[in-house]
């Protein structure tokens, strides 16, 4: 098992540990592997979906080559992120039940300060790949979505996998969802978020006050 692959389900077993302490996240994700699904896709084929995770691909491809100062690769990477992935529904999905019963303005900030924190975090992560690259193998249809394989090649250890979940349920073609070597982003970021919300009595705002000190 590579470090990478080591350090990824290293965290997610933590992160489920704490979520199993914790009765009503356990009771918000029993059950569902996917919540929050983007709407139904409208006319996505597998072909667009592939284009999509390709040109993602490419850009941090890119990224990863260059060589830059973390500065620079963050910046970089919130990029990528901001150009394919629906951080809407990706926040939204995170944030779980609370979501429901948030005010328009409510979510709209909350968006804001977890794409922040999302790009400076996943940018962290992706920068790791630095030297190796990421090859698209395949594409294949899920409910309403389609999911994009990709292999993750580093140098001096062994590659993973790296899958890309595509709608285009907001209206275009973005990806909601990463799977990275097994371990699913979003329900592992639903736990984190869950327990941040938690420790804040359940306040969004105080929630969405915490992740623009992380952003």
């Amino acid at each position: 098992m590579t470090l990478i692959r080591t350090r990824i389900l290293t965290l997610m077993r933590n992160n489920l540990l704490r979520f199993r302490r914790r009765a009503f996240l356990s009771a918000a994700l029993a059950g569902t592997a996917f919540p929050f699904l983007p709407r139904q896709a409208q006319a996505l084929t597998a072909g667009e979906a592939q284009t999509l995770v390709g040109a993602a691909v490419a850009d941090v491809n890119r990224v990863i080559a260059s060589g830059g100062s973390e500065a620079s690769v963050l910046r970089d990477m919130e990029r990528v992120f901001r150009t394919y992935a629906d951080v809407p529904t990706i926040a939204r999905s995170v944030l779980g039940p609370p979501a429901r019963s948030a005010s328009r303005a409510q979510m709209r900030a909350f968006t804001e300060a977890f794409q922040d924190y999302f790009s400076a975090k996943y940018g962290r992560r992706f920068r790791e790949f630095i030297g190796g690259s990421i090859e698209v193998e395949s594409t294949r249809a899920v409910r309403s979505f389609f999911e994009v394989i990709t292999t993750v090649n580093m140098r001096n250890e062994a590659p993973f996998e790296l899958r890309w979940l595509v709608s285009d349920g907001s209206g275009q073609p973005l990806f909601f969802n990463l799977i990275i070597a097994g371990v699913n982003l979003m329900i592992s970021e639903r736990v984190e978020i869950g327990a941040m919300l938690e420790a804040r009595g359940g306040s969004i705002d105080a929630l969405t006050q915490h992740l623009r000190t992380l952003g």
